[in-house]
């Protein structure tokens, strides 16, 4: 499988790890779940992300549904995330999914980080320790609660030329993006800019020079879709894509229960047998269920008022 580059683009999905009622690993689904992304059009997987519960997983557990899924793609590229508190485990987890065939790793910086300084010299450790493996780096301030100013970036981007790729979490941040391009139209290193928050800004971070959408959502095409249209300059028409999805967008970005919401969503298409998480995590109650199950009827509707 090619490793990833600053030229990589299009939708990077951000996929779900599927369990049983009881917690297992579901591999059935995740078999499954990973031929419905393919045959939504995506052009590539995140694999092992926050919203693939990865910090529930043991090493071994994440090393194997990374393998699963790296075997069943094809030449899609896949990227891991390692992220850990330690380099050891970054190293180590970092090194055995290369040599199954991923694209590159993710990594979000620790939380423990406090200084421009320190994210810096973080972001240089972690190469040090990876050696060449590409990096794209998981900027998710709101997650993580390290904010990486625009100065700090364009430094990483000049002193650690593993990273290239960043996923762009930052929020509000559609700054960021625009500044990032006009550095590197000043003569800075390229890197890949694709965007997460479920999406919530696509439209917008598309025009802004992102190359694609590194998240997920329940319904996958409408992210190919209204890349794919942005890309060739169909901003309207993109908009309009988008906008007959952005209820249950909106609905999903609940801190708390997003997950829950598009694990729903993708067991109610088929591509998941159950819509369980791995406890700590619980699954929606009826209110719930409710009000998502009307936000796609009326999504329905509006899609069909498009030809879609």
């Amino acid at each position: 499988m090619a490793l990833l580059t600053e030229d990589a683009n299009g939708v990077y999905v951000i996929a779900v790890t599927p369990f049983e009622d009881n917690g297992a690993i579901d591999y059935a689904s995740l078999d499954r779940v990973t031929d419905f992304y393919i045959e939504k059009g995506v052009n590539g997987f995140t694999i092992l992300g926050m919203m693939g519960e990865a910090p529930k997983l043991t090493h071994d557990e994440a090393l194997s549904v990374a393998r699963r899924v790296i075997g069943r793609v094809g030449d899609r590229p896949v990227v891991v995330g390692v992220s850990a508190p330690g380099l050891a485990a970054i190293r180590e987890l970092g090194k055995a999914v290369m040599d199954a065939g991923a694209a590159g790793v993710m990594v979000a910086p620790p939380s423990s980080l406090r200084t421009d300084q320190q994210i810096l010299g973080y972001y240089m450790q972690v190469a040090e320790a990876l050696g060449d493996i590409p990096v794209c780096l998981q900027d998710f301030p709101l997650s993580t609660g390290v904010q990486i100013s625009d100065e700090v970036l364009g430094r990483i981007v000049d002193s650690v030329p593993t990273v290239v790729m960043l996923k762009h979490e930052d929020w509000p941040g559609l700054a960021k993006i625009s500044a990032l391009r006009a550095a590197e139209a000043k003569g800075r290193r390229r890197i890949s800019v694709l965007c997460g928050n479920g999406g919530v800004f696509l439209p917008e971070e598309m025009a802004r020079g992102a190359d694609g959408a590194m998240t997920g959502f329940g319904y996958p095409e409408m992210l190919v879709q209204v890349c794919e249209l942005a890309a060739a300059g169909d901003q309207d028409r993109a908009q309009d894509v988008f906008d007959c999805y952005l209820p249950l967008v909106r609905y999903e970005q609940q801190p708390g229960v997003g997950l829950a919401v598009r694990k729903y969503v993708l067991a109610r298409r088929g591509a998941i047998a159950s819509d369980a998480q791995r406890k700590p995590g619980a699954s929606l109650n009826a209110a719930a269920r409710a009000e998502v199950e009307r936000l796609i009827v009326r999504q329905e509707k509006r899609l069909r008022s498009l030809g879609l």
